[in-house]
């Protein structure tokens, strides 16, 4: 019972962010980021089961980018069962990496920057206008921190934006939602793991930020919400501010 009313409950909140953020309209053709990983999963899922009760017609086609030479292994036998059974059509694209074009790059960087060029390639292949990505809030304070921490600036993933002048608008259904709460849902639900985890995983900035919004979160357990909330909650007049000089003075 306790399980049914959790799924029920991920069901529920992803319904709610896309009402309230307009993420979906008439028509629209979405494709949905299926990395094989739990928040792709419960994405694709929860995408599924809202699109029987809206009002009009959309699309969901599930794309898995798999970069063949980086040594990792997915599932793809589970993913195509997984597609099969909830009614959205399944794309795989393969394809491979020069690791040493950039050598001051890291791997995990040069990975997701080549996914993420092709995935972008593929909606207008696919003629799909909404890529969905399965960002869930304690990405977005990890975004936050890294920006922060790294490049002196603040930003983070926003709930939907478009690209492209337009042609394409990136959603992000699960954003407002925890990890803790995914990870609950990835457990009931008994989701393999990849059959080959990435040798390089574990190994990026993301990891270092991650323990740090954890050690705030356990000196106080409203942290990761607040910081969350804080973001659209900005008191611009009591920030400092950087003097910027024309280049001439």
């Amino acid at each position: 019972m306790e399980e049914a009313k959790h799924i029920k409950k991920i069901f529920k909140k992803t319904g709610k962010i896309i009402y309230d953020y307009e993420l979906l309209k008439p028509n629209d053709k979405v494709l949905v980021a299926l990395s094989g990983g739990k928040d792709s999963l419960i994405l694709l899922e929860s995408l599924a089961e809202r699109k029987k009760s809206l009002p009009f017609n959309i699309e969901l086609i599930a794309v898995h980018i798999h970069i063949d030479n980086i040594g990792y292994q997915t599932n793809l036998k589970f993913l195509t069962e997984f597609c099969n059974s909830i009614n959205v059509p399944f794309h795989v694209d393969h394809f491979d990496i020069d690791l040493e074009k950039d050598k001051k790059k890291s791997t995990c960087f040069i990975c997701s920057w080549n996914r993420r060029k092709r995935i972008f390639e593929l909606t207008k292949e696919l003629n799909c206008n909404k890529l969905a990505f399965g960002h869930h809030m304690d990405d977005a304070l990890e975004t936050l921190f890294m920006n922060m921490m790294y490049h002196g600036s603040i930003s983070s993933l926003p709930q939907k934006f478009f690209m492209f002048e337009g042609r394409v608008e990136v959603i992000r259904p699960l954003l407002n939602i925890t990890e803790e709460e995914l990870v609950k849902f990835a457990e009931i639900r008994d989701y393999p793991k990849d059959l080959k985890s990435c040798p390089h995983e574990d190994k990026t900035k993301r990891k270092k930020t991650r323990e740090i919004i954890e050690l705030m979160q356990g000196s106080y357990n409203r942290s990761k919400l607040n910081i969350f909330r804080a973001m659209d909650n900005i008191y611009e007049e009591y920030l400092p501010k950087t003097i910027k000089r024309n280049k001439t003075q």
